[in-house]
C-alpha cells in the first residue's frame, strides 16, 4: 500500500526506511530542505539503551522549587496561562511514583534493547533484519557513515549517597537483562584517563559497556541516500504539510478515515498516513480529534572539535549531578543537557549555552571558548508525554497511525519504533508487547 510519512526525522526516517523495505510505496513529506535538521540534528549522540527510565520518578516533585529558583538548574520550569502545559504537568505529577516509573522504565528498555538488535543488524548489513533493503551507501554498513561506535557508557556520581543508592539498583537493572559495573574513584579514572581533572570530585561511577554512540543527523542522510532511488519511495523535502485529507468510508460522511494529507504544493494522497512529526503534530492531528499529550523538552548541545593530543573522553560520560552528557563522535565532543519546559521555538538561550561550555571546561579542559558560535550551539524541541512512553501504532481515527512522543530518546528507540508500526501495520505479532506504546489513547 501506499503510506505517507510526515516527518523526516530520525524516527521518521527510520520508519521509511522500515515500511519501504518491506515493499510498500512510501511518501516521505518534510518541512525543512534535508533529513535530520531539527530535534534529530545535533542530539546527545548517545544510543543509550540501559538508561531509559522516564523523566517522571520518586522524588522528582520535591525538586521542583529549586528548579523554578535557579537559573542554572539542569531542568527549568517557565509557567505560562496555557492549559495543555497545565494538563501535561498534572499527568506528570500523577506519574512521579515508584509503581509507574518501574513500569515504564521495563517497557521502554524492552524497546530499547529491541532497537538495539536492530542498530546492530543494520551496521552489520544484515539481509534479513533490514528487510531485504538492499543497495550499499558507502560506511553505513560499519556505522561509519554516521561515526557509530559502541563505546560504553560511564555514569560518573559526585555525590556518595547517589553513588550508593545507583549501586543498589545493580541487581534490579541486571534482572532487566542491563550490563553494568560499579567502579569506584580510581577505577573510573584508569577506565577514563580524561576524567583526571575532577578525580577528587568523583564517589565513583557506573560503567555499561554496551552503550553505543552515533552522529543522528548524519544517520538520517544515510537513510536517505539509501531510499533515494528506489522506485516505491519519494522524498519530498521543502514541503510543508497543511492538513490531514479525509474522506467518508463508502460514501458516508459521518464514517471518515484518513486518505492523505493537504500540502502547500496540493494534496497527497495515500492509503495511510504516519505522523512523526515530533512536536509538530499536535496541531496538524488536533482537527481530526486527535489530540496526544506532548510537551516539548527544550534540550541544548555543543559541538566541541577535538585537536590532536586534546585529552578528551573516549567514552561516553554522564555527569549525574548535572544532567549533562558527553559523547565522542568522530573528532568531535558533542555536549548536551538541560530540559526546559517553557514556551516558544528552539531558539537559543546563551545562558545555557554558556553553561555547557563551562561545564566542559571545568571536567576535560576544553570548550571553553570566548566564541560560543565556534562550538556551533544547538536547540531541540523533544516531544515528550507525560509518562515518558511513545506512541506507536494505530490511531482512533482509520487510517491515521502515529509514531511519536519519544522525548530525549529519539535515536535511541528509532529503530525499534519503526519495527513496531510496520509490524502494526502488517498485522503480525511483533517481537515486544506492542500494546506498552498504544497511540489509541491520543
Amino acid at each position: 500500500m501506499h503510506v505517507a510519512i510526515v516527518g523526516a526525522g530520525v524516527v521518521g526516517m527510520t520508519t521509511a526506511w522500515r515500511l519501504a523495505s518491506e515493499g510498500h510505496e512510501v511518501t516521505v513529506l518534510e518541512r525543512r530542505d534535508g533529513p535530520g535538521e531539527e530535534t534529530s540534528f545535533a542530539n546527545g549522540g548517545q544510543l543509550s539503551y540501559s538508561y531509559v527510565a522516564p523523566l517522571a520518578g520518586p522524588g522528582v516533585l520535591s525538586k521542583v522549587p529549586g528548579w523554578l529558583l535557579r537559573r542554572d538548574s539542569p531542568m527549568r520550569f517557565r509557567p505560562s496561562p496555557d492549559p495543555a502545559q497545565w494538563r501535561w504537568l498534572l499527568a506528570f505529577a500523577r506519574a512521579c511514583n515508584a509503581g509507574a516509573s518501574d513500569a515504564t522504565t521495563r517497557k521502554l528498555l524492552r524497546l530499547a534493547f529491541h532497537s538495539r538488535d536492530l542498530m546492530q543488524a543494520f551496521v552489520h548489513g544484515d539481509e534479513a533484519s533490514r528487510g531485504g533493503a538492499g543497495g550499499h551507501v558507502p560506511g553505513y554498513r560499519d556505522g561509519s557513515g554516521f561515526d557509530f561506535a559502541r563505546r560504553g557508557k560511564l555514569i560518573v556520581h559526585r555525590d556518595a549517597a547517589a553513588f550508593d543508592a545507583a549501586r543498589r539498583l545493580l541487581d534490579y537493572q541486571a534482572s532487566l537483562g542491563c550490563e553494568q559495573i560499579a567502579l569506584d574513584r580510581d577505577a573510573c579514572v584508569a577506565l577514563e584517563p580524561a576524567l583526571e581533572r575532577i578525580r577528587g570530585d568523583i564517589a565513583g561511577a557506573i560503567h555499561t559497556p554496551s552503550e553505543e554512540v552515533g552522529d543522528c543527523h548524519r544517520f538520517c542522510v544515510a537513510l536517505a541516500r539509501l531510499l533515494q532511488g528506489r522506485a516505491n519511495v519519494r522524498l519530498r523535502f521543502g514541503t510543508r504539510v497543511t492538513g490531514l485529507k479525509r474522506a467518508g468510508v463508502n460514501g458516508d460522511t459521518r464514517n471518515t478515515r484518513i486518505v492523505g494529507v493537504h500540502t502547500a504544493d496540493g494534496d497527497v494522497d495515500a492509503d495511510a498516513v504516519v505522523v512523526a512529526g515530533g512536536i509538530g503534530s499536535v496541531p496538524l492531528l488536533r482537527p481530526a480529534g486527535v489530540r496526544p499529550m506532548l510537551w516539548p523538552l527544550k534540550g541544548y548541545s555543543i559541538t566541541v572539535p577535538i585537536a590532536d593530543g586534546t585529552r578528551a573522553p573516549h567514552i561516553s560520560v554522564t555527569d549525574f549531578a548535572n544532567k549533562i552528557v558527553y559523547a565522542r563522535i568522530g573528532n568531535t565532543l558533542r555536549v548536551a543537557g538541560m530540559a526546559d519546559l517553557v514556551r516558544g521555538g528552539p531558539t537559543i538561550d546563551g545562558e545555557r549555552v554558556a553553561a555547557l561550555a563551562a561545564q566542559t571546561q571545568a571536567v576535560f579542559g576544553i570548550g571553553g571558548a570566548d566564541d560560543t558560535a565556534a562550538l556551533q550551539p544547538w536547540a531541540g524541541l523533544r516531544p515528550a508525554t507525560p509518562s515518558g512512553l511513545p506512541l506507536i501504532g494505530a490511531s482512533r481515527v482509520p487510517g491515521l497511525w502515529l509514531n511519536i512522543g519519544h522525548g530525549a530518546l529519539g535515536f535511541t528507540l528509532a529503530m525499534g519504533s519503526a519495527s513496531l508500526l510496520a509490524d502494526a501495520m502488517a498485522g503480525r505479532r511483533s517481537a515486544i508487547d506492542a500494546h506498552d506504546f498504544d497511540a489509541t489513547v491520543a
